[in-house]
């Protein structure tokens, strides 16, 4: 039995089909800043899933720390007052370098996604329409990719 050597990657520039889950997280953060040119869809949802994987973890570590503090009652008024742990004000501070770091290359690899469909990267602002604009953000990142696409690679 013989094996088949895997395909080699695409180069950057490039659209990878078929991407795995560690050349998808990869290729995330080596094109973080990278607006044009266009991402597959196993690319686009791979980073997403890793995205959002993170981001839960580090919401429930930031939960319990929040929880774990305590909480101090004034004697005289009654009042009770939250007392966040240093864990939650670690986890807080965690947070929001995550949720930093991500922006950019998450507003990136959104706009290659477009471009993947064959739209300008400008159709992100559609998601900015209250109710309706994510769910139609959302179909356009779902659909086939269409190779007059190819127009906003370099």
């Amino acid at each position: 039995m013989t094996t088949v050597p895997p395909a080699p990657a695409a180069p950057l520039d490039a659209p990878l089909y078929g991407a795995s889950f560690g050349q998808a997280v990869s290729r995330y953060w080596s094109k973080y800043a990278t607006f044009s040119g266009r991402a597959s869809r196993s690319e686009f949802w791979w980073s997403y899933l890793f995205i959002g994987a993170i981001s839960t973890v580090l919401y429930i570590l930031l939960l319990i720390g929040l929880v774990s503090g305590g909480v101090t009652t004034d004697a005289v008024t009654g009042v009770t007052t939250p007392n966040p742990s240093a864990f939650a004000i670690i986890m807080t501070i965690v947070y929001i370098v995550w949720g930093l770091a991500i922006i950019i290359p998450t507003l990136a690899i959104s706009w290659r996604r477009l471009h993947d469909t064959n739209r300008s990267g400008g159709f992100w602002f559609i998601g900015l329409i209250p109710f309706v604009g994510g769910i139609i953000l959302l179909v356009f990142f779902i659909l086939d990719s269409d190779p007059a696409g190819a127009r906003f690679d370099r």
